[in-house]
């Protein structure tokens, strides 16, 4: 960005820095979730709870085009405005571009849950009458209901649920679960375009997938899994994105006429399949957030991250830990700073086909 458009932007921010004035009572809420899937998930709970305090009002949602076919499933939105922001660079011209599509969607609200400057540039070049969020990157002016009081919050789902409510009133104890309403056509044509709407076998999903290596059980623990789920006449897919295919040919194995590899592009492939599968087999990841709010029994195998912070909000058939006492974990990184990844080495294989096949009873 040159001087002339950062003394512009600036000169922007000090004209219509001013205190938020009342949205009308009709105008749409546009809610700018976190864009990681399972972040965006869990977010439908303040998609929920803004149903509940304004149910005349639409609620969209911001999502790139990865996490956006998400809000097609989630009751209570109406729809996602996709754009894909770089996420090195300022791109004013980019944040111009949406703020003009969201000017003429005419919101009153915006709830802007990432911390970022960048997050609420948009929002705030659209004109939009009141811009909530907590202060994060000195963002005032950007922000007109500025919130505080983020640090007393642990889990990323309080600190949002918190922007949802009014200004100095708590978020319920019980927050609304995230949901993900999938259509009984869209599965029966999904089992139909992959040649399986006949087999009448029960079929697990395998997700080991997650960002970064030290989330992932290990390959060898998914491949003995996969294997003996096989043997016993159940079908086995393997989900996740583009990058994870190769890890999924690994885990197959031999298995290769028995376990599927839909890893691919599409997250509404995935989100089909976790609809249609009886049980789900993940890491620490975005796919267990889908599955546990679609309501499939999902097992959970958490290595270096706290299940309390990261979980979902939605019930596990089983969470899974290591036994043994690693004094490192939770470190929450996503690299082994010790080497050794022992809070996933020493989960056993036995372990987690014995939950398996415990969900499928």
């Amino acid at each position: 960005m040159n001087l002339d458009s950062k003394n512009n932007l600036a000169g922007q921010i000090s004209a219509h820095g001013s205190p938020a004035t009342g949205a009308s009572p009709e105008a749409p809420i546009l809610l700018v979730p976190y864009m990681w899937i399972g972040d965006f998930v869990r977010c439908h709970t303040v998609v929920r709870l803004l149903n509940q305090r304004f149910p005349g009002r639409p609620v969209d949602v911001l999502g790139t085009r990865m996490v956006s076919p998400l809000a097609d499933y989630m009751p209570g939105v109406r729809k996602a405005v996709v754009a894909d922001l770089p996420r090195k660079r300022l791109a004013l011209t980019e944040h111009q571009a949406l703020a003009a599509r969201l000017k003429a969607e005419g919101y009153g609200d915006a709830l802007i849950m990432p911390r970022t400057w960048k997050s609420a540039l948009a929002p705030f070049l659209a004109g939009i009458v009141r811009r909530t969020g907590f202060f994060g990157e000195a963002r005032i002016g950007l922000l007109n209901d500025l919130r505080s009081g983020e640090r007393a919050l642990p889990r990323m789902i309080d600190r949002c649920a918190a922007l949802a409510m009014p200004k100095g009133e708590n978020a319920p104890a019980d927050l609304p679960l995230p949901q993900l309403v999938v259509p009984m056509n869209e599965i029966a044509s999904w089992k139909h375009r992959n040649g399986i709407a006949d087999d009448p076998r029960p079929a697990v999903a395998l997700a080991p997938g997650a960002v970064g290596p030290s989330k992932r059980w290990t390959t060898e623990g998914f491949a003995e899994l996969a294997k003996r789920l096989t043997a016993a006449g159940i079908q086995v897919w393997v989900l996740g994105g583009p990058d994870e295919g190769a890890l999924a040919n690994e885990i197959a194995g031999p298995e290769q006429a028995n376990v599927r590899n839909m890893t691919g592009p599409d997250l509404r492939n995935a989100i089909l399949a976790l609809a249609a599968a009886d049980v789900a087999v993940s890491n620490d990841s975005g796919l267990l957030h889908v599955a546990a709010a679609i309501g499939t029994p999902a097992i959970g195998i958490f290595g270096p991250t706290s299940p309390w912070h990261w979980a979902p909000l939605n019930p596990l058939a089983a969470v899974v830990e290591t036994t043994t006492d690693v004094s490192c974990r939770p470190c929450h990184k996503p690299t082994c700073r010790m080497g050794h990844h022992l809070c996933m080495r020493d989960i056993a294989a036995d372990r987690i086909v014995a939950l398996t096949m415990q969900a499928l009873r």
